[in-house]
């Protein structure tokens, strides 16, 4: 089940603006106030990406990397 939410007092210019954005998006006005809803409340980025987009804002950091292995990894055996 959806629930339903009634909006009162909205100011007849910005019923006008989404009236209007919604035909810049081929979309009816109620279909843009959910678009607009979901987008307000929702995360757009995944928690990993948003921790990547953290490290660079903060400089990033370098780990250092072994130039060669002292053994060959070897396959598992999952026999």
């Amino acid at each position: 089940m959806m629930a339903a939410v009634v909006v009162r007092n909205l100011p007849e210019e910005t019923l006008r603006a989404l009236k209007r954005r919604a035909a810049q998006e081929g979309r009816s006005t109620e279909a843009e106030i959910r678009a607009i809803l979901e987008s307000a409340v929702r995360p757009s980025l995944g928690i990993g990406s948003a921790l990547a987009g953290i490290g660079r804002e903060a400089g990033g950091l370098t780990l250092p990397t072994p130039s060669h292995r002292r053994s060959p990894v070897k396959p598992a055996d999952l026999g």
